[in-house]
């Protein structure tokens, strides 16, 4: 890893960047992240220039968020109005855009490395080449700089332009355990934990072993904490919970002539009512009704439900507004909800949350009076677009016939991927619900997308249900394992006890100022370590 042949580097980090995506979920292969990432520490070393560091760092992110983010080309067969070949190019085109922050991350490394922390010494026959002396270069101050920037970098992906935090780095690390030190620093900062550890790999590989050691002493640390801190047991006489997984396709979920099958194999799933209360979970979207505005709808779910069961369902909420038209007033579809509506035994709505974090283009077309003129829409079917919803809040779920009265947070599908804002912090809940549709994501989407889930349960220590329509439905605890769930295509249910919640962690507490704290250290240390290596 030393040297690459100057003609190749863009295409070096093309490769690279696509072969670090296979540490994803579905392939988990995160030792070829490792390395992949200890090769873009390298081509950032050997940057020329300003254009060049930037450039290499780009390219990487090209080939890591195509292969990465294919599912999304699926979502488009489920739009006609859409042309479906779009969606291919809708994810090269996503991936130019979402590789500016790698670049960014190389860039500022690279010159940080060369004109803050690192500067040149005298010319070396390296330079002629267009080269950085490895010797001068690579060692910790490179790698520190570039897990900082690589934090920042992620942070303002997941915050830039209403932002898109879809496979965060540090997501590969969930099958280590080193992820545990998501409850300390938050995702970005377990992103920057894999740049450390891709450095650990390159200064061995160089054979620096005293570096090596410094930063694979504190990930073996983490790894072996992760090994003595288990999920606290659930209790016997915990709250009874039953999931559906209704195995409904996006290609029937809106067919009217297949609307009651659909409400039978719900209704089927969820079993017949028990002398213990249970609370009954629906995905997203789970039945095309307007509960607050069709009793017979509520009529139908009470009936389902036993004396102290509650039934918390996706479902939309839609708002009308009055139009004129040849002097009659009328009233006109303005907008909608994406919500959760928690149903009780007496046909009754006890509380209702309403998505915030929206989808553009999927739950609302940006520009709409410039694109629908093009022939374009959102991937939702319906002619008018969803209203965010305040943010994280916490639902009163009553105490009944011995189930203790639980507060429960809901982070509707996509929502779930933003690290700390998740939880209501001032109402902190006892755990969090995650109906998601994840029938449009094909085969990679539902996986990585419950590998981020399981990053928010470690995070806040609380655990998170999930029910989704065509899976992965799953029960994850306060440490992110993966309890119980029902494979993607597979219609069924989990019936099973609440795992219980942690005391907040530290990053539950701290937020994203905690990922921020740790950055600054990363820049100290580098700062430090350059003193003492002059």
């Amino acid at each position: 890893m030393k040297h690459i042949p100057a003609r190749f580097p863009k295409l070096t980090a093309l490769l690279a960047g696509f072969l670090a995506a296979t540490g994803f979920e579905p392939l988990k292969l995160w030792p070829v992240t490792l390395a992949c990432f200890a090769l873009l520490i390298v081509l950032i070393e050997q940057a020329p220039s300003r254009r060049s560091a930037f450039s290499r760092g780009w390219l990487f992110g090209v080939g890591h968020f195509t292969l990465g983010l294919n599912w999304i080309a699926h979502a488009f067969t489920f739009q006609d109005s859409m042309p479906h070949w779009f969606g291919y190019g809708a994810v090269v085109l996503l991936s130019l855009y979402l590789a500016v922050y790698p670049g960014l991350a190389t860039l500022m490394t690279w010159w940080l490395g060369n004109h803050v922390f690192l500067r040149r010494q005298e010319p070396s026959p390296a330079v002629s080449t267009g080269l950085l002396p490895t010797q001068e270069y690579g060692k910790l101050p490179l790698i520190l700089l570039f897990a900082a920037t690589w934090l920042a970098a992620e942070y303002l992906r997941a915050t830039a332009f209403t932002g898109f935090a879809w496979n965060p780095l540090g997501v590969t690390l969930l099958p280590t355990g080193i992820a545990i030190a998501s409850t300390l620093i938050g995702t970005y900062g377990v992103g920057a934990l894999v740049i450390l550890a891709s450095g650990a790999l390159l200064v061995t590989i160089r054979r620096q072993f005293k570096p090596a050691a410094a930063i694979a002493a504190p990930l073996c640390a983490l790894a072996l904490w992760s090994l003595l801190s288990p999920a606290p047991t659930t209790p016997p006489g915990a709250p009874r919970i039953r999931i559906v997984q209704p195995n409904i396709g996006q290609d029937e979920k809106y067919s009217p002539e297949l609307e009651q099958a659909h409400f039978q194999t719900l209704a089927t799933l969820s079993g017949t009512p028990r002398p213990a209360p249970r609370l009954i979970f629906w995905p997203e979207a789970a039945i095309p009704a307007y509960l607050d505005l069709e009793p017979e709808w509520r009529a139908r779910l009470a009936a389902l439900l036993g004396p102290g069961d509650l039934l918390m369902t996706g479902a939309t909420k839609v708002y009308f507004r009055p139009i004129e038209k040849n002097g009659v007033l009328e009233n006109t579809l303005a907008g909608a909800n994406n919500s959760l509506f928690i149903v009780d035994p007496g046909a009754r709505l006890l509380g209702r949350y309403d998505k915030s974090h929206l989808v553009p283009y999927g739950e609302y077309l940006p520009m709409r009076e410039l694109l629908q003129p093009l022939g374009l829409s959102r991937l939702v079917p319906g002619a008018v677009d969803f209203w965010p919803g305040p943010g994280p809040q916490s639902l009163l779920l009553p105490a009944t016939l011995g189930r203790p009265q639980l507060k429960m947070g809901v982070q509707i599908c996509y929502e779930i991927i933003f690290s700390g804002q998740v939880v209501d912090e001032a109402n902190r809940p006892d755990f969090l619900f995650n109906p998601s549709n994840d029938a449009w994501f094909g085969s990679w989407g539902p996986v990585q997308h419950l590998a981020q889930a399981r990053l928010r349960a470690l995070e806040e220590g609380i655990p998170i249900i999930r029910s989704t329509p065509t899976g992965v439905s799953a029960v994850v605890d306060a440490r992110g394992h993966i309890l119980s769930h029902i494979g993607h295509h597979r219609a069924g249910f989990l019936d099973t006890a609440l795992p219980p919640a942690l005391p907040p962690t530290l990053f539950a507490r701290l937020g994203n100022w905690a990922p921020f704290a740790f950055m600054l250290a990363l820049i100290a240390l580098a700062i430090a370590t350059r003193r003492t290596t002059r």
